[in-house]
């Protein structure tokens, strides 16, 4: 199978990547980390103004068309600098709007969401055990509308988003609904956790909400394998960015009057990394496929997402230790790495939990020889 973008993809990957290697200094990146929303709303504003916002989103809406494929590339770029925008949640969202939404929920949101002016955020967690696929929080119709009861957790990027798409079951099953982040009913608490960004827990308390599509027609699942494509796609990106500093570092620092890259035990970490990253390319593009040829894709989801928790946190990991003490140090950039590398792997469940999802499912499929 050939994974090599094509030229519109491989153009949105080099100015993506001049962008976020531009804006995204660690001088930069220590402002933005003491700021109110550690957002960088200069990077995102041009990040608009360049069309890359745009890009994914259907022509119809201002966009290019790109799809999935031209999000993916952007969050890898993005993961590479360990940019603080909230690229993934606002841009799927906007995706999913356009694929889900009344001819009037995209005319209202999706040119604002084009131009990077109207934020969307998403809430798909719960608190263990609820699985992003099957919500305990609930939705109930009222007139022409609904109302939805629940906790929703971790919410990303929720300071500068006016619109909050959050999953919910109701008797026919499961749907997205439109929550205004400041509608009657919604109480925001900061997560008490130490993020790249500051996520929030949700509350709702009979919120008024308008159903993006029907409920019971998947579209909770498409959303969910979207998402985890799209933070195997940011993880990708992080893993890459940290083996450079690996690489980097261990070319120029020595031990016993020899560079560090030239010890045996310092080569097979490296290696390890090099392997893991390769396997995480892999089996995001395999799934990015899977999902835009409207394939079976719950199993190439599943694997790229543990490959991303599992394989992503591993290299993480290795790349802080052949640091060594400067790697936890937070005045060195390889730190940032770690703590995107922690969190993207935790994101709609751990690696442990996307492979138990993996394993029941291939329990189910027939065996072929």
């Amino acid at each position: 199978m050939d994974f090599s973008l094509g030229e519109e993809l491989e153009e949105l990957r080099n100015l993506a990547r001049e962008i976020f290697t531009d804006h995204a200094t660690p001088e930069r990146l220590r402002a933005v980390e003491t700021s109110a929303t550690r957002v960088d709303d200069k990077l995102w504003a041009d990040l608009s103004a360049a069309g890359l916002l745009a890009a994914p989103l259907p022509e119809e809406a201002g966009g290019a068309g790109l799809d999935l494929a031209g999000l993916c590339v952007l969050l890898e770029e993005q993961g590479r600098r360990v940019a603080p925008v909230p690229l993934w949640p606002a841009v799927l969202g906007a995706l999913a709007l356009s694929a889900h939404g009344s001819a009037g929920q995209r005319a209202a949101l999706l040119p604002a969401a084009a131009d990077g002016t109207g934020r969307i955020t998403l809430a798909l967690e719960e608190f263990a055990p609820a699985d992003p696929c099957t919500p305990l929080t609930t939705a109930a119709p009222e007139g022409a509308g609904w109302r939805l009861t629940g906790t929703k957790a971790v919410v990303p990027s929720p300071a500068g988003a006016e619109q909050v798409l959050v999953s919910a079951v109701t008797d026919a099953g499961t749907g997205l609904f439109l929550v205004g982040r400041d509608a009657p009913g919604t109480t925001w608490t900061p997560a008490e956790t130490t993020t790249y960004d500051l996520a929030a827990h949700l509350d709702l308390d009979s919120t008024p909400a308008e159903a993006v599509g029907a409920p019971g027609t998947g579209a909770v699942e498409w959303i969910t394998d979207r998402a985890r494509v799209a933070l195997a796609a940011v993880q990708l990106g992080v893993a890459e960015g940290a083996v450079r500093y690996a690489a980097d570092h261990l070319s120029t620092r020595e031990q016993f009057g020899r560079p560090l890259a030239t010890f045996q035990a310092v080569q097979h970490q490296l290696a390890d990394c090099v392997i893991e990253t390769d396997a995480m390319r892999v089996t995001l593009w395999q799934a990015v496929t899977a999902l835009e040829d409207g394939e079976d894709t719950e199993q190439p989801v599943l694997v790229a997402k543990w490959w991303a928790g599992e394989g992503g946190l591993n290299v993480v990991h290795r790349v802080q230790h052949v640091h060594g003490g400067i790697g936890v140090d937070t005045d060195y950039p390889v730190h940032r790495h770690f703590l995107w590398g922690k969190q993207v792997s935790t994101t709609l469940g751990g690696a442990a939990g996307d492979l138990s999802r993996l394993g029941d499912l291939l329990a189910g499929k027939a065996v072929t020889s």
